[in-house]
């Protein structure tokens, strides 16, 4: 019953809740992990005592997962097998932030059961969220922003794209997922808007430099989108802006891939990522006089809370909140 219920919890995400399928695929991820700690940890279940077959999030309740899933009955998920299921997870190492989306999306899982009765009371409850130490982001300076758009080869289309990419980034701090998805009908070079699909799958439309549209402008237009050359397949997608070396839709994965080799191209920090220019342009517009919740709306974030962090980025603004407070010498 609860393999059962874990295919009825990820079908009522994609129909009811209309989850993004990133999000649907990591619930999945969460879910199997605890079903695998159930199966090794708790009930030592063997190759030949037939083991419960991988919950899939694009796949229907199979025969094979009914023929098993009495090994798992959702009655030895109790307060025992959550805590062990953390403690297992701490000592395999895993981070405090992949700790917390575990639990969570277990805590999920059992406030469906309880609303579905499958279960009479929710063992997680009382079970305490761990705490995750809240990280100050790393920001670049303008000299390190140009100097990492600089290492793409533009006079190929793949290293333009991947310079168009870093323009889009920095000119209005979308996140990965977000560029990925992008279609052409997303664009817009006159009114420099773009329509972005957010986390939870939300809808903004933000503004883009003059700059940056004309980057995008020109990548669509490129004479080589459309010849197979220099490795790189024509376009096979018309709809998305990006496309990766087979000319279908780009991955977050390559975004991250292609991203680590200009990194080490440029000579930067180690811990510079995509979602690093993310962090450095709001750090700029902040130190540019933008108000926070300005930059909130521009982010995408749902909190001000998450957008205030950015005031302790800037060593400007440190340095000038310093300058303000401080008692001057006589």
């Amino acid at each position: 019953m609860l393999i059962k219920t874990c295919y009825d919890f990820l079908q009522h995400l994609t129909v009811a809740k209309n989850a993004s399928p990133h999000t649907i695929r990591n619930y999945s991820i969460d879910l199997n992990c605890f079903v695998n700690y159930l199966q090794d940890d708790l009930l030592g279940l063997t190759e030949k005592e037939g083991r419960i077959e991988k919950i899939s999030h694009d796949e229907p309740y199979s025969m094979r997962a009914a023929l098993n899933d009495h090994l798992a009955p959702f009655s030895i998920v109790d307060k025992r097998a959550i805590r062990g299921f953390l403690a297992s997870l701490k000592r395999g190492a895993a981070s405090e932030k992949t700790i917390v989306r575990r639990l969570s999306s277990l805590r999920s899982l059992l406030r469906f059961a309880m609303q579905r009765k499958v279960i009479s009371e929710n063992p997680a409850e009382e079970i305490e969220t761990p705490k995750i130490e809240k990280k100050i982001p790393v920001s670049l300076s303008y000299d390190q922003v140009k100097k990492l758009f600089n290492q793409p080869d533009i006079s190929t289309l793949l290293g333009f794209r991947d310079r168009v990419i870093m323009e889009l980034f920095y000119s209005s701090g979308l996140r990965v997922s977000e560029l990925v998805s992008l279609n052409r009908k997303d664009f817009d070079h006159a009114s420099l808007i773009v329509k972005l699909k957010g986390k939870g799958r939300k809808e903004r439309f933000v503004p883009i430099t003059k700059n940056a549209s004309d980057w995008i402008s020109s990548y669509l237009n490129h004479p080589e989108r459309h010849i197979d050359k220099d490795g790189h397949l024509k376009e096979q997608d018309h709809e998305a802006i990006f496309l990766n070396r087979l000319g279908t839709r780009l991955t977050t994965r390559s975004v991250d891939r292609n991203f680590d080799r200009y990194l080490e191209q440029s000579g930067l920090a180690a811990n510079v990522t995509p979602h690093t220019i993310r962090h450095t342009i709001a750090t700029h517009w902040l130190e540019n006089g933008m108000d926070l919740k300005t930059i909130q709306v521009l982010l995408g974030h749902t909190s001000l809370a998450t957008t205030t962090i950015y005031t302790q980025v800037s060593p400007k603004l440190k340095k000038e909140v310093y300058d303000k407070a401080h008692p001057r010498a006589l």
